[in-house]
Order: structure tokens, then sequence, then C-alpha cells
């Protein structure tokens, strides 16, 4: 018996001695060699686990229950942290004990508004039914490819118009790999003139006074969806305390979205150089740029290219760029959820206040931006807020990007001036309805922003303009349907993808989109009840989610009420 024991037996005191082993699962040491070989050098800090639990789903196509708790003693976190992280998120395939792995390949089948409209349920079924028991077919919500429905991806492979033959092709050659995109390269950026706005900044040719002016003329607003002023919203930060960190949302998980992508795809270092001025005028060293994990394209290429920039920079003393990978969340759209999930938790919305600019990322003052809102920071300073406000119907001023789907025959991003109609935009941009099809309905702002009917097609579109008919724009994801579709089909597809993509920390939003989803699919609904219940999820919800989600029970019954017969 040790001197210490004796001492304590004496004192009448009883000994808690060490345990031999941790409570729960032991560490596997081949599980636990395998993690510290995908991790290599890398920082083993709080948050990056998300980072380092996508390695792992890399490797192995799913996360075994060894590899979690090896990845917990390798971070040092507890192995419930690290499980209830890892299953928060739709893209890790958690298995638990003497469960199956999923198969080596997985093929997505979006089913969203669009894809859903497009086809997508048949292709589901002669995949399922074709493919073979090597590959496993899921169904999964929008991926940002609207404008080329149906989409099915083919591990990270995105396969447009996607039809059997297309995708069973795929999986016979192994086309899994990311697809390959030709975005501007930061040499040509730079001999086009590229970072010359952001030196001038930073030398003290332009000075923040100057440059917060011209923002604030320009009238350029947040376009993630909220539309909040950015001038002013650099003003805010600029007056909180240092340290202070930016973190750009380029999550766009909206049905219907896909405008950030189609930026990225073409000129991502525009982007970088608005987010580095943003940085310069409002006092910030550190950039996370939190990027959605279907575009994998993408996040090669801003890899790549951020490389680039660090390894030449225009300037002495330039902010460090973190690029975090999301991890099939639509919740982490929210400001602070995708703040929780930057820092490695769970993407779970934050009561406020306090607000994101006050206490965000890392308990930090936090610039927060939609990358398109950067992405015109440039233009503004170059050529004036004229770029912007020389545009505009219909009493209204700006441009905006329009991610247009749907039954149109130039579906697409189309920029255009705010203001304008959804008639207008189809017949000036869109090149009119699809053969066959005739226009019937409009999703002006996504799966959340409400269901409005032909008949109001001339409503200017634009932040504001529909808040009196229970719609908004958001971040400009306008689905267009015609008389061969149901408005009360597609209101049950935006409710059910809301049910998926539901936290689960709110009981109102958790539950009542449940529950919507049951009254919905009922041959006949019972109005006064999904009434009460919309009620009680608008005022009740946390977040943007639950508050937004009756938008299309609302809209239909009063829209479209000859549905409901």
């Amino acid at each position: 018996m040790s001197e210490q024991q004796i001492s304590a037996r004496k004192q009448g005191n009883k000994l808690k001695l060490p345990r031999a082993v941790g409570k729960g699962r032991q560490v596997d040491p081949k599980a636990l060699a395998e993690v510290q070989a995908l991790l290599g050098d890398e920082s083993r800090q709080k948050d990056l686990l998300i980072e380092h639990l996508h390695k792992i789903q890399d490797a192995y196509k799913h996360i075994s229950a060894p590899h979690l708790v090896a990845l917990a003693r390798e971070m040092k976190l507890s192995k419930a942290e690290v499980y209830e992280v890892a299953t928060f998120y739709h893209h890790f395939d958690v298995i638990k004990e003497n469960e199956t792995p999923p198969p080596e390949l997985t093929v997505r089948v979006c089913e969203s508004l669009t894809c859903d409209m497009m086809g997508a349920q048949d292709l589901v079924s002669s995949l399922e039914n074709g493919l073979g028991e090597g590959v496993r077919v899921q169904r999964v919500p929008c991926i940002g490819r609207c404008d080329k429905a149906p989409v099915a991806v083919v591990g990270m492979n995105p396969i447009e118009h996607a039809d059997t033959e297309k995708v069973t092709q795929a999986v016979n050659v192994k086309a899994v790999e990311p697809e390959a995109i030709t975005p501007i390269e930061y040499d040509t950026y730079v001999q086009q003139g590229g970072y010359q706005t952001y030196r001038s900044c930073m030398d003290g040719t332009l000075k923040v006074d100057k440059v917060l002016d011209a923002m604030d003329d320009s009238g350029l607003r947040g376009l993630g969806g909220a539309g909040f002023p950015a001038g002013r919203k650099w003003r805010i930060v600029r007056e909180q305390p240092e340290p202070k960190l930016m973190a750009v949302n380029i999550d766009e998980g909206e049905p219907g979205t896909f405008k950030d992508k189609y930026y990225l795809d073409r000129d991502p270092h525009c982007f970088l150089e608005g987010a580095l001025i943003a940085a310069w005028a409002v006092g910030i060293n550190e950039i996370y740029i939190y990027l959605r994990d279907e575009y994998a394209a993408i996040r090669e290429s801003l890899e790549a290219e951020i490389a680039k920039l660090e390894a030449n920079p225009p300037v002495e003393n330039m902010p460090t760029l973190y690029l975090r990978r999301g991890a099939g969340a639509y919740i982490c759209g929210e400001e602070s959820a995708m703040i929780e999930s930057i820092e490695g938790k769970r993407g779970m919305p934050r009561l406020r206040p306090p607000f994101v600019a006050q206490v965000g990322l890392f308990g930090r003052p936090t610039l927060e931006h939609n990358m398109e809102s950067l992405y015109w920071v440039r233009d503004i300073l170059e050529k004036g807020p004229q770029c912007l406000t020389d545009h505009g119907r219909n009493g209204r001023v700006g441009l905006r990007s329009f991610s247009v789907s749907g039954r149109v025959n130039k579906p697409g991003v189309h920029l255009a001036p705010a203001g304008i109609t959804m008639k207008e935009l189809i017949d000036e941009y869109c090149g009119g309805m699809q053969d066959g099809h005739e226009f019937y309905g409009y999703f002006p702002g996504g799966a959340s922003g409400g269901i409005l009917p032909a008949s109001m097609g001339d409503i200017p579109l634009d932040f504001d303009t529909l808040n009196e008919y229970g719609c908004f724009i958001g971040s400009a994801a306008v689905v267009v349907f015609s008389d061969q579709d149901k408005a009360r089909d597609l209101a049950i597809n935006a409710m059910k993808f809301f049910e998926d993509e539901s936290c689960g920390q709110c009981t109102p939003c958790r539950v009542g989109t449940a529950k919507a989803v049951t009254l919905m699919e009922k041959p006949t609904w019972n109005e006064d009840l999904l009434e009460e219940l919309s009620d009680v999820m608008i005022d009740a919800s946390i977040c943007g989610l639950g508050q937004a989600a009756p938008n299309p029970i609302r809209s239909v019954m009063k829209y479209f009420p000859e549905e409901l017969k």
C-alpha cells in the first residue's frame, strides 16, 4: 500500500484512485493510427472537428464508431461531443456498432422543387432498380444546380439534366471526381488590374471614409436574403473593439438558389478582393469562408487560388484566409448557425441579443456577409456607386442576380434591374415559358419566400415589395411553374424540406414542420388548424427557418384555393 493510501486511511478518508481505463468504448489502436495518418501534422484545435470528420468520410466513405472514438482521443474531446456533431450533418455517414457500412459509391438525386418538377422521383425509381447492390441511391435536398434540373451526383461529380443512361454511364466509368471548372486564375486577374483597388486602400490612396460613403451611396444590401445595408453593417462592426473577424456565408442551401456558385465558377478573385477591402475598412485580420459541401469543384478551385494569393500577396500584412467546408445542413445558412459550424459545433442558431456584430465567431465582433455582397465591392469603388444606382425599374434602384429555374426556356442566373416584374423577367431574360406550358405561378424567393400566382406577376421584385402579400424575395431564387404543376404539391415539397432541415432546437419548428406535412398530405386541408399551426411557428420559432416555413401553406390557401377543393 502506498504512503498516500496509508495516510488517507488514517484520516478515515476514501482515496479515489484513477481508473485503469476510461469509461465507454476504448480506443482501437488501428483506428487511432488511421486517424493520425489522415490528420498528419494539422492542428487538433477544437474548431477543426468538422474538417477532420470530412477527412475520415472522404477516405472511408463512412465514419465508424472506432474512428469517432479515435478522433475524440486525438482532439482531446469527449466522445459524446464528437458523436453529436458527426450525426448532426447529413454528409457524414456515421455507422453504429454492428451496422453495415454503406456501399463504396453513393448516387445522390436532388428532389427539391425544380428537380421534382423535372422528374426526379422517376429518376430515383429507375436508378434504384437499375444500378445494382453495389451502389446506394439517396434522395437529397437542393444541391445548387436548379437551372440544370434534374441533377444527380455520382460521388462528387454532378450529372446535369440527369437521366438513367447518363448516371449509369458515370457509375460504370467511375466518373466520381468533381467536374472541371475554369475560373479566372490569380495571375490573369492581376494582369487585368485585379487587386489594384485593394492596394489603393492599403497604401492610403483610398481613405476609409470615402470607401464607407461609396458603400452607403451604392445602396448595396445583404444579398444572402436579409437585405441589411452593407455600408451600415461595416460601420457598426468598425466601431467594435478589436480583434474582429469576418465570416463569409457561401452555404446557399435555399432551394432554387445558385447565384453564388455562378460567380465563383467564373471570377473568385473579384469576391476575394471585395472581402479583403471589407476587412481593411473594418479592421479585420482573419477571414473565414464557409462553403457548402456540394460545391466540390469550387472548393478545389478556391483552395488553389487562395494558395496563389497567399504565396504572392498584393500587399504586406494581408489578412489570413481560412476556407471551411460545410457538411450538408441548410440551417447553416443562418448566420449564427454558420458561426457555430465554423467553430466545429452543431449548426444551432443562437438566441439574440447579443448580435453577431458584437459577439460572433469565437466570441469576437464579426462582420458576416454573403459572398455576392462582397463580389460587388470592387465595382462600386472602381466604377462608382452609379454602377448599381443607375439601374432599376418601377421606382426601385439597383441590380439583382436572379437565380431562375423551372418551366422557362432559359433558366440560369440573370442580372436584371431591381423592381423588374416576374412577367418581364420571363419574357426579357428567360426566353419565355417552355412549349406547352402556361405561366401559372412562381416562388419569388426560394422555398421559404412564399408562392404567388401568375395573376400577380406584375409586382416589382425587390426587397420589401412582397411583404404585404406574405412573401419575400430573399436571395432572389425564382422558381417558375406552369399549369401542368400544382402549387399544393410544391408547397408540400417545400414543407418536407423544412422538416428534414430543422435543426431541432426549438419545438415550434421541429414539431410544427412535421405536423404541417402530415396535415398537408391529407386529401382535404384543415385550413383552420394549419393557420393556427402557422401562427405558432411564426411567433415562437427561434430563427428564420421556422418563421418562414409556413409561407407556402398560407400562400396556397390564399392564392390557390381552387386546388384545395
